[in-house]
């Protein structure tokens, strides 16, 4: 999974994505239990998600391309009403994909935000034609509006 992640988003060779740590788990947890989620079916995640609950000013900056990933992340605060959620990334094993797991967990994973914040917006840097579709999707399925960072890497 972790190959997989290096493969397609190439974090260590861009200091402004957000590469993921015990400092950074912590924090999003703090943010919301459901900010990460997985599926596995015993023998490791197939399937994993990364969400990131944050302003709509912060949204905007990050969309605008006025602050990185890593940036919306640090500036996020905890323990505010948070209104935008961040569709950061979604990785599934190759052979599980096209089934409808990853869009399931997201999904799950945005309901029990919802039930604590009022997000209005959510927001994507697509990097796969696969992850912009599953984007749309999840938009469409839930009545939000879907913002798409400028500048996008596919």
């Amino acid at each position: 999974m972790i190959h997989l992640v290096d493969e397609i988003f190439a974090v260590k060779n861009d200091p402004g994505q957000l590469d993921v740590d015990e400092n950074v788990i912590k924090k999003l947890k703090e943010i919301h239990p459901a900010t990460l989620s997985e599926y596995n079916e015993g023998s490791g995640p197939i399937a994993w998600v990364l969400l990131i609950p944050t302003t709509e000013t912060l949204m905007n900056k990050f969309l605008f391309n006025t602050i990185s990933e890593k940036e919306l992340f640090e500036q996020t605060p905890v323990h505010v009403q948070y209104d935008a959620l961040y569709l950061c990334s979604a990785i599934t094993l190759e052979e599980y994909r096209g089934k409808g797991i990853t869009k399931k967990i997201t999904l799950d994973a945005i309901e029990k935000i919802r039930k604590e914040y009022p997000i209005k917006t959510l927001f994507v840097w697509p990097f796969t034609k696969q992850g912009d579709i599953l984007a749309e999707k999840l938009a469409q399925e839930i009545s939000l509006p879907l913002k798409k960072k400028q500048g996008t890497n596919m």
